[in-house]
């Protein structure tokens, strides 16, 4: 087959015999021929593409396919040799069903998350629902209370849409100095998936809102309930009840069979196995939204209904945990950016701590509230570098670095934290959360 490309690129003056030329014959053997032969310049110009694939052929065999490979199958499955999977709490974990797991963003492309390593934050475990017996409830302030079923859901008017969820607790630990080690422990509470659903003012038209109504009180369908407040506003603007993720029935983790989707704000907010929406005057000052997911500040009083999420970015590769393959070279800088308050303006890269900093390739830029994916080519010198991204959001938010963070919000804020994740690497290659020498 690369024989074959040689073949192609070179043109008719290259058209030997198979015999002649075997397919991992030595790359010398080769070249010597080609001396003997009238080529055109055109035809050498050409020869690169086929001639580097030689190269590789000529220090590695290859086995010729013979064997006829698996039968068809129901449902499709990624490659034994894929290995990715989700950062999960040690086995003898004391709350199983309370706790998290996070997307290895480090293994990641373009901006989709496969459906199966979508991070997870339960806080009763994953409920067994039945679609069939699953109903949601609007009531409250409203002309007329409404039950839907997944299937009358399926009636209205559906909408796709790429968007990122990101728990509020994400990179939490980086306050306090404990730095995760690669982008899975430092930034895997989010995820970005394209969702299918039905926008919630849709329903609420047909319920009919009563003047009086601010708050919409969101009920989900695990063992505790969690429950949390939102002002209905948002509902009638960007918001969904999904049923669908990246083109199949959201996932039972996910709050199959529906779940609500509100882009770009915290992730708790975002019930899943959404069983009741519940309209009122007012917030319920529920356990989820009082006890926790608020914000401590330097001056002793607590931010509460922090919802949206700042503007973020993490570079994916070069990361702790991995290593420079071939020394010194051309490497590419490629990474992730995302932000609440809509499309990722910019983003830039530094590889000396901070000092200089260039603009990055956006890719996929043109979704709101989504990933968008960065890149940058980088020639490596072979010595210490200090890599770092930091985002610009459509609305001139700029990411702060970590001193920053902490002058801003101090020690005890522990949510939504978007600081400058920075990356060492090491003159040997491997790349580090932590500083040479630290």
């Amino acid at each position: 087959m690369l024989w074959n490309t040689v073949l192609y690129t070179a043109g008719p003056s290259l058209h030997y015999s198979r015999a002649v030329y075997p397919l991992c014959r030595s790359l010398r053997d080769i070249l010597n021929t080609m001396k003997k032969m009238d080529l055109s310049r055109r035809n050498v110009l050409s020869l690169g593409a086929g001639l580097a694939a030689l190269t590789a052929c000529n220090s590695a065999k290859q086995e010729t396919p013979s064997m006829l490979g698996a039968p068809l199958s129901k449902l499709g499955s990624r490659s034994p040799h894929v290995t990715s999977v989700r950062a999960t709490p040690p086995p003898d974990n004391k709350t199983p069903a309370t706790g998290s797991s996070r997307t290895p963003l480090q293994d990641s492309y373009g901006i989709i998350t496969p459906s199966g390593l979508h991070f997870e934050r339960h806080h009763s475990g994953v409920p067994d629902i039945d679609p069939a017996n699953h109903e949601l409830l609007i009531h409250g302030l409203v002309e007329q209370p409404l039950v839907y079923k997944l299937e009358d859901l399926k009636r209205f008017p559906s909408v796709s849409r790429i968007h990122f969820v990101e728990c509020s607790g994400n990179g939490r630990s980086e306050y306090s100095g404990n730095l995760g080690a690669d982008p899975a422990t430092s930034h895997g509470l989010a995820s970005c998936s394209e969702w299918t659903g039905v926008p919630v003012k849709l329903l609420l038209a047909e319920a009919k809102v009563k003047p009086e109504a601010k708050w919409v009180i969101a009920e989900g369908g695990d063992a505790c309930r969690l429950t949390r407040s939102i002002p209905l506003a948002k509902l009638l603007d960007d918001a969904l009840i999904v049923y669908g993720q990246n083109g199949e029935p959201i996932r039972p983790e996910q709050g199959y069979p529906m779940r609500l989707l509100l882009p770009g704000w915290e992730g708790n907010t975002n019930t899943k196995w959404l069983r009741r929406l519940n309209v009122a005057d007012g917030p319920a000052m529920t356990t989820h939204e009082t006890a926790y997911y608020t914000d401590l500040l330097p001056d002793g009083k607590a931010r509460q209904f922090s919802f949206e999420l700042e503007a973020k970015s993490v570079i994916t590769r070069p990361a702790g945990g991995q290593k420079m393959p071939g020394g010194a070279g051309t490497y590419e800088i490629t990474g992730l950016a995302w932000s609440g308050r809509g499309k990722i303006q910019r983003v830039e890269i530094s590889i000396d701590g901070g000092k200089i900093w260039k603009d990055a390739e956006l890719q996929q830029a043109g979704f709101a509230k989504a990933f968008t994916r960065f890149r940058m080519p980088w020639e490596w010198d072979g010595g210490a570098a200090s890599l770092q991204s930091r985002a610009t959001d459509e609305t001139g938010y700029l990411q702060p670095s970590g001193d920053e963070m902490l002058d801003a919000r101090g020690r005890n804020y522990s949510y939504h934290n978007n600081q400058i994740k920075v990356w060492y690497v090491r003159a040997d290659g491997s790349v580090s959360h932590v500083a040479q020498g630290v």
